[in-house]
């Protein structure tokens, strides 16, 4: 097994990993990113993003390749499809043990982002891959002239069924409300097309079929009648659960897991900080991840550099 030494370790390669990796960097501390998958994190599956400022419109994949070649200039070292067994936050130096290699850091920079919250039904799991979708990106040609349906009301859900509507003859949006949480443009956006209708006031109690999905039963949240909807597909989209499987436990986090930092992203653990969409952050956007690895990472340098200090 092979052993590196890094001042500062960066857990995740998406926009915030890669926004802390160029800042550290550029502090001149020895810096590496180590990610359980390819790196660019989740915006890589976006088909595109048009709130990132200067850009106008670019695609996720092509953004954050951008990221990456901004890291790679600074010297960032890399270890994609890391598969880790073990993160020790609280020792010190901290340990992050994969299968392949073991790190020692003095800071940890904590980026895993977040996962789709799943809608805990009858028939999810069951169907996953076979009808049942996290990434309309993805799978959305799949479904070429068939029908679906998209579970939410944000901007990730209100996007994703639009996107949908490329592919599938019909895109049902089934949302517990009767008013969508999404940005009021993407919403007008929505409401103009004509391959979408809306399922208010709803939400999925099962879902069946065969070998493929072939119906949900919805279930009126005010009436409290249950209905059949014919589809090909599902596309839950109603928000996210943390990452942090191997670090439940040694930091502070919020009854749903996500970790809880001071405003320099610093956790509960001195030389550990969370940032991006891991920590408990009103706003999970590309922007935000960002501007949380440049802060995260400014704070790691400076504790490296009291460190220094403390051994001179």
């Amino acid at each position: 097994m092979e052993k590196f030494k890094f001042d500062t370790v960066i857990l995740g390669g998406g926009p915030a990993g890669f926004s802390a990796g160029i800042y550290a960097a550029r502090g001149a501390v020895s810096t590496a990113i180590v990610d359980i998958s390819m790196l660019g994190g989740q915006p890589s599956n976006y088909l595109e993003l048009e709130n990132y400022p200067a850009m106008k419109r670019i695609g996720g994949y092509d953004l954050m390749e951008k990221f990456e070649e901004h890291a790679d200039m600074f010297g960032v070292q890399k270890f994609p499809m890391q598969e880790i067994e073990s993160v020790d936050l609280l020792s010190n130096p901290k340990v992050i043990k994969t299968k392949e290699a073991e790190f020692e850091a003095k800071t940890v920079i904590i980026a895993t982002g977040a996962s789709p919250m799943k809608l805990g039904v009858k028939g999810e799991q069951e169907f996953v891959g076979r009808g049942v979708s996290y990434c309309a990106v993805c799978d959305g040609s799949f479904y070429q002239d068939k029908v679906v349906a998209v579970v939410g009301g944000g901007n990730s859900a209100v996007e994703e069924a639009m996107y949908l509507t490329k592919f599938a003859s019909k895109v049902y949006l089934i949302h517990r409300r009767n008013e969508l949480r999404a940005d009021k443009i993407i919403q007008q956006r929505a409401f103009n097309n004509e391959k979408m209708e809306f399922v208010w006031d709803s939400v999925v109690e099962e879902i069946n079929g065969t070998d493929t999905v072939e119906n949900v039963v919805l279930k009126n949240v005010k009436t409290g009648e249950f209905s059949n909807l014919k589809i090909d597909g599902i596309f839950p989209y109603i928000g996210m659960n943390p990452n942090v499987e191997n670090i439940n436990g040694q930091i502070e986090q919020d009854s749903r897991g996500f970790i809880i930092t001071d405003e320099t992203m610093k956790t509960s653990v001195d030389g550990v900080y969370a940032i991006g969409d891991v920590r408990n952050t009103p706003l999970r956007q590309v922007i935000t991840a960002a501007s949380d690895g440049a802060i995260g990472a400014v704070y790691a340098v400076k504790y490296i550099e009291t460190l220094k200090e403390v051994t001179v």
